[in-house]
This record gives structure tokens, sequence and C-alpha cells, in this order.
């Protein structure tokens, strides 16, 4: 599908060494710590010849449950990687390839429309925003709004809408008066509904090979509670030769603050992990969504695993599309680990908008760190 310019944010618009004016939005900066752990672009893996995607673990949902060799397939993929492929999932190829289709028309839309249609729906800061729009960044706050101001020259080359699941049937009034709107939001029900059959199940998989005793929590819906799961639809616009040359990112390096993150990207690639001291491509394949582990897992794991860090590229050839579902510990649930305080998913969040807001990044769980 071709898109207008007019449906890019403006400094998206014009090679990024042109863009001039501040824009507000949330900081992006890294940690000056992750910055001297960034490998030179000598190590950065981008093709499959001298990366085979096929290192990445593959898992089979169907058997993760009941066969002892995938369960220990699973165990190394989370201990060495904090991210694998999943197959037979069970999520219709029809929906997925729906779903993006509609994506596409929306992100195709004028950036002003976006605006007006997703960000004047009347929330505030104490009522989220079922559908919100979002650019330059991927730090939002809890009701979908962006924080901070930053030069142009350090955002993400990415928009994007974040999808509250629990308040889609709130949204059907505003989304019943445009097909467009009412067709996304049906689809994103059906599918926020396969993504938490899968966390669901991966999860009960991976406490399995943790050996750990749910007795230590009144429940494991503590730890993992559907009601907190959403969506985040990305598009990457591509770039110019210029912004390739000033190594403009899709994605700065981060980890997920969740306990579970799935991906289904489209056939555009860009994403990538770093892992050993090297960065490696992960080539995006037809029907296998790709899984990572977050922050909250790795607390939960008491280290063991880790929430892996990763980017996303941009590229000058094509948009890049990908649909992500993430979920998390109930707010108030106390995470108990021997590595860090006693602490809950609120702390965590609020402790993040805070770092973000006043040090321009995520410091994450060594906020949390025992002495």
């Amino acid at each position: 599908m071709n898109h207008n310019p007019e449906s890019y944010p403006p400094v998206f618009r014009k090679p990024i060494n042109e863009s001039d004016d501040q824009v507000t939005i949330t900081t992006t900066l890294k940690n000056p710590e992750e910055e001297e752990e960034e490998p030179k672009r000598d190590d950065i893996v981008l093709d499959d010849s001298s990366a085979p995607v096929e290192v990445v673990p593959v898992i089979d949902l169907q058997d993760i449950i009941t066969n002892l060799e995938q369960q220990h397939q699973l165990e190394e993929a989370c201990r060495d990687w904090g991210i694998f492929r999943l197959v037979n999932h069970g999520v219709p190829l029809k929906l997925i390839s729906q779903l993006q289709d509609q994506a596409q028309k929306i992100f195709s839309m004028s950036f002003e429309a976006k605006q007006t249609l997703f960000n004047n729906n009347g929330s505030s800061s104490s009522t989220p925003a079922a559908v919100s729009y979002f650019w330059g960044t991927p730090a939002l706050t809890p009701s979908g709004s962006v924080l901070g101001k930053v030069d142009p020259k350090k955002i993400n080359w990415v928009e994007g809408l974040n999808v509250l699941l629990s308040q889609l049937p709130d949204y059907q009034d505003q989304a019943s008066g445009d097909p467009m709107l009412e067709s996304f939001r049906v689809l994103l029900e059906e599918y926020g509904g396969h993504m938490a059959r899968l966390a669901r199940v991966i999860f009960e998989a991976i406490l399995k090979t943790l050996n750990m005793d749910s007795k230590q929590y009144n429940s494991k819906s503590q730890l993992l509670s559907e009601s907190t799961g959403f969506v985040r639809v990305y598009r990457y616009p591509k770039i110019s030769k210029a912004d390739e040359e000033e190594s403009v990112i899709g994605m700065q390096v981060h980890s997920d603050s969740s306990v579970i993150s799935i991906l289904n990207p489209n056939q555009v690639g860009g994403l990538e992990v770093f892992k050993d001291d090297k960065w490696f491509h992960v080539r995006p394949i037809l029907n296998e969504l790709i899984v990572n582990l977050g922050d909250m897992m790795q607390a939960i794991s008491n280290d063991e695993f880790a929430s892996v860090k990763h980017r996303v590229k941009a590229t000058k050839d094509y948009e890049r599309f990908s649909i992500c579902y993430f979920v998390f510990p109930t707010e108030d649930g106390v995470i108990r680990s021997s590595k860090y305080k006693p602490f809950t998913y609120k702390d965590f969040q609020a402790q993040v908008q805070h770092d973000v807001k006043t040090l321009g990044f995520k410091v994450g769980l060594e906020r949390f760190k025992n002495p």
C-alpha cells in the first residue's frame, strides 16, 4: 500500500538532519550504561548469512505443557535468549491478515486526522483512552499520552496506536459510526482473546520450568492478569538515504516492562536482539509469532531468565508494521524474589514513569535490587 507523505508526523516527512523544531513527545535517550555496552556497527548482524535466523529457538505451543523435551527447550530459550518463535499457536492467519490490513488503512490517514480521531476522545489522565495515537516514542502514561520534550534528532522513527483491550467495549459507541473503526475494534477484540489464551499457556509452561510453588502467591493471576493486557500497533516509516546515514533507529534499545510480550510482525524485518555482545537480526516468518520475556518475568524468575534487550531498525526500502501484545501482573500483587525488594507492578510503573520524565530513560529493575 502506497502512503501519502501527509500521513506521517511532520518530522518524518523530511530528512531528520533538516528537522530543527522542538516537538512535544517523550524523551527517548538511552541509559549511558547501555550506550557503553553498545557494540560497534561492525558487530551488528543484519543478514541471514552471518546470523542464521534458525539460532532463535522455536517452540511448539501444542507441546509445551505435556512434552518434556519441549519444556526443556522452552527453559533453554528463556534462559539463553529471553526470546523465541512460537508455532502452532492457533491464531487464524486470516485474522492476522485482516488486522494488519485495517491497521495499514488507519495509518494511511493524514497525521492530523489520526490525532483528531484518537486523541480527542474525551479521555483524561484518570480515564484511559481505549485507543490512543502516539509517535516518536514508545513510552506512554497509563492513560496513553506521551511525556516531555525532546530534540527531533533523538526521536524513535515510529508511530502507533495504543489499545487497552479491557476498554474496547467502551469504544463501541465511538467506532460504530465508522465502518473502518468498527471493523478494527471487532478484530482487536478477537485478536486480544487469542493473545490472552497464548499468554496463559506460555506463562503456565514457564512457571513449570522454574518449578515455582504458586502457593507463595495468592493466585497465579496476581503474576499474570488478563485485565492488564494491551496491544500496540506500530508503523515504522521508510527513511531517506540521508536518514540512513544518520543511523536513524525505529525504536531505541530497551527491554519490555511486561511479563510476556507477543509480537506479530509483517514480512519486513528490523527487529534485533542483543545476545553475547552482538546484535542478531530476527527475520519475520509467515504465521510465526515472536515471544519475548519482560522485566516482570525476570523478577518473577529470580533472574534465572532475563528480560531481553531489543531494538528496531528503520529501513529506506519498506515501511514496517507490527502488532505487539503486552501483559502484566496485577497492579497490587506483590512480586517477591531474593534478588529484589518486594514490589508491585504499580510501584515499578510509577518509578519508570518518574525516571523517564526526570532522567530521560528507564532504569528498570535496578531500582528494586536488594543491596
